[in-house]
């Protein structure tokens, strides 16, 4: 056993520095765990003047990572740096230098992360990134190694803080997308640019990550529905409310027959619905399996202590594996090509509030649209009428086939007692 094993931190921003202390703070107890003492022998990052949270010993510290992934002395690089580049190139040299990997990089997990994962399984070295998905929930973990002898059918997911935050305090006080952002921008939670996060790129890359490790195939990212929420309105939250049902930002992978659905989108569960109190800030992953049924991954989904503990306790496992000469265990399992199924191969129920004209006939004539695309409604309800003669109408679907309901909308919005189609919103029981 290695009485010492080095680390280099490339990237010390808020995951960096959250990392760094849980390592200081709890190096003892980590010692007594891997049998060898975690020294953070470098620290790579373009800016070392600005304030950090944590003290740390400058002398280490470089702008330069090529210096810290060369270094003979550093068995393990942690690179935290986010996006495909550098990163990638930083990553794949520390590979081939021999160094164990760990990431909490989701964009580049999702866009090149079979590439790194096979070329560090060659090598016999360990790539890990707990961190990558869920914050502080252990999910890549579980998916890899305690649910390996299961087959994977769904998983769903609300893994983005921020969306979470905000349709949280949507729904809460009754407030609009708008306002909310700005509060949220203005107390951390939401970045000046908030599109990474509202747009649903961020949940896209770690439902794309899930689904890869727990269908066993690559997923392409770009092949992602992605579907953000600035559209939901605090008049969606009330509706979904008295329907019996919450909105959330969703991340859903499915499989069946050997075909993938993946996608991300606002979408109205049931509120009795584990995943319809998970609110604010946390994450948890839904999943389903057979034989083990339906288990759950709750917990902070982002921050220096969360993002900070998945890092470490990948560091710890890899030391683990260093000292019983047992690392590459646990390869990359993407070995399948499924296909990808797109938005018109989903069929849910739907959701969908407009504004018309309020006079007689007007409820038949859209209905009447709706039946000849074969879209069976549930509920259809008109929410009072405005001084300028215009009723506010929702409408939810049973289970029909998207483009039935893509049809019916085109249609709808083009008849002249119908003002506006104003959102459209997909329902999962």
């Amino acid at each position: 056993m290695k009485p010492v094993i080095n680390v280099g931190i490339v990237g010390f921003g808020v995951v960096g520095c959250g990392a760094y202390r849980i390592l200081q703070d709890n190096a003892d107890l980590i010692e007594r765990k891997v049998g060898s003492r975690i020294v953070v022998r470098q620290i790579a990052d373009v800016d070392l003047e600005r304030p950090r949270p944590v003290e740390f010993d400058r002398s280490i510290a470089t702008r330069n990572p090529s210096e810290l992934v060369n270094n003979p002395e550093i068995d393990i690089v942690v690179e935290l740096m986010g996006g495909v580049q550098p990163a990638h190139h930083i990553v794949m040299t520390a590979i081939k230098n021999g160094k164990q990997i760990v990431t909490a990089n989701k964009e580049l997990i999702a866009k090149e992360g079979h590439s790194l994962l096979v070329e560090a399984g060659d090598r016999r070295q360990d790539f890990y990134f707990e961190a990558s998905v869920g914050g502080g929930i252990p999910i890549i973990r579980p998916l890899k190694t305690c649910l390996s002898g299961d087959r994977i059918r769904e998983i769903k997911g609300i893994v983005n803080g921020t969306t979470n935050y905000i349709l949280s305090r949507m729904n809460q006080e009754r407030k609009d997308f708008n306002e909310v952002l700005v509060d949220a921008q203005a107390s951390g939670y939401a970045e000046r640019d908030p599109t990474n996060d509202v747009d649903g790129h961020d949940a896209a890359y770690k439902i794309a990550i899930l689904a890869s490790i727990g269908f066993t195939s690559r997923v392409d990212v770009s092949q992602v529905y992605r579907e953000g929420i600035r559209k939901v309105s605090q008049k969606d939250m009330a509706y979904a409310s008295e329907f019996g049902y919450t909105i959330k930002l969703l991340a859903i992978a499915k499989e069946a027959d050997g075909a993938m659905q993946i996608r991300v989108h606002p979408t109205m569960i049931p509120s009795s619905h584990p995943l319809a109190s998970v609110m604010n800030v946390y994450n948890a992953v839904y999943v389903t399996g057979d034989p083990v049924g339906n288990v759950m991954f709750y917990g902070r989904g982002a921050g220096a202590e969360a993002a900070g503990s998945a890092v470490v306790s990948d560091i710890v496992d890899i030391a683990r594996n260093i000292n019983l000469g047992c690392t590459g265990r646990i390869p990359c399992t993407c070995f399948d090509e499924k296909p990808m199924q797109t938005m018109d191969d989903i069929t849910c129920k739907h959701y969908i509030r407009m504004q018309t004209t309020d006079r007689p006939g007007v409820l038949a004539t859209i209905a009447n649209v709706f039946g000849e695309n074969q879209v069976s409604l549930s509920i259809v309800t008109q929410k009072g009428v405005r001084s300028d003669g215009t009723a506010e109408v929702i409408w939810v679907t049973h289970e029909a086939p998207e483009p039935s309901v893509r049809k019916s909308l085109e249609t709808i919005a083009s008849l002249k007692v119908v003002n506006e189609v104003s959102n459209w919103i997909r329902v999962e029981e």
